[in-house]
């Protein structure tokens, strides 16, 4: 998915204006949850993301989505990670 689809796909599902967060490479954060539903596309890098027993690799053009309160660990690649979030 290209920038200009994810941020109109983040209008339409309600989220407000989206920003762009970046990660340091080979770098995690332990099992953690948030206060809020994040849906994210990676613009640089790639990042892990672990919930329940599953890993999943997300790669430029990739979209993750995260419920609000959703246990989860995160690592970030060789490149570290640059993502444009929405959080609501």
């Amino acid at each position: 998915m290209d920038r200009k689809a994810f941020s109109e796909s983040l209008t339409k599902d309600g989220f407000p204006e989206a920003v762009v967060v970046k990660r340091e490479a080979n770098t995690e954060m332990d099992v953690h949850a948030h206060p809020f539903e994040a849906k994210a596309l990676i613009l640089e890098g790639e990042m892990h993301i672990r919930a329940d027993e599953t890993e999943q690799v997300y790669k430029v053009g990739d979209v993750f989505h995260l419920p609000a309160n959703k246990p989860h660990a995160e690592r970030y690649g060789p490149n570290g990670v640059t993502y444009l979030v929405g959080r609501k």
